[in-house]
């Protein structure tokens, strides 16, 4: 998989809005499922019994470790999380910006692993507590999809796969090029790059057909961003690229989509745009239930 490129500037400038977008309901639902390294044999009578093992946690793609800044303290603990992403930079920036403890005070610990997450297996993944990842699925291809889907399948590992993006924003007030713009961004998703085609807003069905195909549960909650004032540095940035990359797309659109971008920033700027931007969030459990 050759990845994009994200700087960390964007990455911080939304992860405000990652947060608070999350459907943190789908955790009541994963907990029964989240299974620990097996204990350590029995030391025998009279010694002590070692600490829980922790749960193993893999987070792909991690950028600079917004998923596990939001997730670690909503599971209990201990726990070892291996941030994978093919960037060291990010990589370097997401351990040593790695916030603990746990839910109840358990220890959060982190290592970095630079690899092209898409070759997951599922020996891989033995031992593996629960995968997940954060605005990734959309930029696999449905074979990259399929894979990671069959390597959690194959170890019995739960997914939990946030903020994919769904194909559906709603500017107001609106405008009459909105129509356009989307749809040429839509299109810029499912571009094919490098010789991969991308899925872009078809992601969430793509994976919820291969998890469910191997016999896994599947639970889909919106996630969206819902942008307003307050969040005028991030509504800016997300337009400059929205509209950008439907240029890229479709460069006819590029002399009305100037004086269009321009309206738009001049409305964020002034506290007038209000931006709804549709994600989903997508938890597959195993087959067989929990506890597996």
């Amino acid at each position: 998989m050759s990845e994009p490129e994200f700087s960390p500037e964007w990455l911080a400038v939304r992860e405000h809005a990652d947060a608070a977008s999350r459907a943190a309901r789908l955790l009541l639902l994963l907990r029964p499922h989240l299974v620990r390294s097996p204990d350590a044999a029995d030391p025998g009578p009279g010694r002590a019994h070692p600490a829980a093992p922790p749960l193993v946690i893999r987070d792909l793609g991690c950028g600079t470790g917004a998923m596990g800044r939001w997730l670690a303290g909503r599971l209990p603990g201990p726990q070892k999380w291996i941030l994978h992403d093919r960037d060291p930079e990010l990589l370097a920036r997401a351990v040593t910006g790695f916030d603990g403890p746990a839910e109840d005070g358990g220890t959060v610990t982190v290592v970095a692993e630079r690899r092209d997450v898409t070759l997951l297996s599922a020996a891989e993944l033995a031992g593996t507590s629960l995968v997940t990842a954060s605005a990734l699925l959309d930029l696999l291809t449905a074979e990259e999809v399929d894979r990671l889907a069959g390597a959690c399948a194959g170890s019995g590992t739960p997914a939990l796969l946030t903020l994919s993006v769904a194909g559906r924003v709603t500017l107001d007030p609106a405008d009459p090029l909105d129509g356009d713009i989307a749809a040429a961004f839509d299109a810029h998703q499912r571009r094919s790059t490098g010789g991969r085609r991308l899925l872009g807003p078809d992601a969430t069905a793509a994976a919820t057909a291969s998890f469910e195909g191997r016999g896994a549960v599947v639970h889909t909650l919106p996630s969206p961003w819902r942008l307003g004032a307050a969040d005028a540095a991030l509504t800016a940035e997300w337009l400059r690229g929205w509209v950008g990359a439907a240029c890229e797309q479709r460069p006819e659109l590029a002399p009305a989509a100037e004086a269009y971008l321009r309206r738009r920033l001049e409305a964020c700027e002034a506290g007038e745009l209000r931006v709804v931007v549709q994600h989903d969030d997508l938890l597959a459990l195993p087959a067989g239930g929990a506890g597996r």
